[in-house]
């Protein structure tokens, strides 16, 4: 038993010995109290902060997830207003159709046409507006240059494709065609 006490002392006086294998100067029991105070206090300071940190940032997710958790859902539903919009033009540009009929299926499409807008209106899905705007890579992309000298150079023109935003954040670009300048064929005379 004698020898059991020994090699406890030798571990604890190894615990005491720093990389360089020189023993501590100060060991908990040199502290003092008010120092060990301090260093507590430093540590509960700390954790409470980083707890405030955390809960902070948990926060922050939570109102993100509850504000933009929709919005594959959004985007994935933005393809029902491409294809009512496709549809309208597809049933104006059909001529097996008369008239009375296209008119009766044009109004169907514009009510449920409506109707979508609205319900993305209430949860904050929004257009972005785009004709007669200068072009914002934020918000457009543009996918041609359109010859138009009424227009300042990088002037929308023409939307291809419309695009939404979902309260502050950008669901899908507007694909649009840009003006530019018309640019005249200079033919270069022969160097006399």
């Amino acid at each position: 038993m004698p020898e059991e006490k020994n090699t406890v002392k030798e571990n604890i006086g190894d615990l005491n010995k720093d990389k360089s294998g020189e023993k501590n100067t100060k060991t908990e029991k040199d502290i003092s109290p008010k120092e060990k105070i301090a260093e507590l206090e430093d540590k509960l300071t700390r954790s409470f902060a980083e707890l405030e940190n955390q809960r902070r940032r948990f926060e922050k997710e939570k109102d993100e997830a509850f504000d933009y958790g929709g919005m594959v859902f959004a985007r994935d539903a933005l393809n029902l207003l491409d294809n009512l919009e496709r549809s309208k033009q597809s049933i104006s540009n059909d001529q097996n159709l008369d008239e009375n009929s296209k008119k009766k299926v044009m109004d169907h499409i514009e009510i449920i046409l409506n109707d979508t807008l609205t319900i993305f209106k209430k949860n904050n899905i929004v257009p972005v507006n785009s004709i007669n705007e200068k072009l914002d890579p934020n918000k457009h992309q543009a996918m041609m240059e359109i010859e138009d000298d009424s227009k300042e150079p990088g002037t929308i023109v023409q939307e291809i494709q419309k695009g939404f935003m979902l309260k502050e954040r950008l669901l899908r670009p507007s694909l649009v065609g840009v003006s530019k300048k018309h640019q005249k064929m200079q033919e270069k005379e022969p160097k006399k």
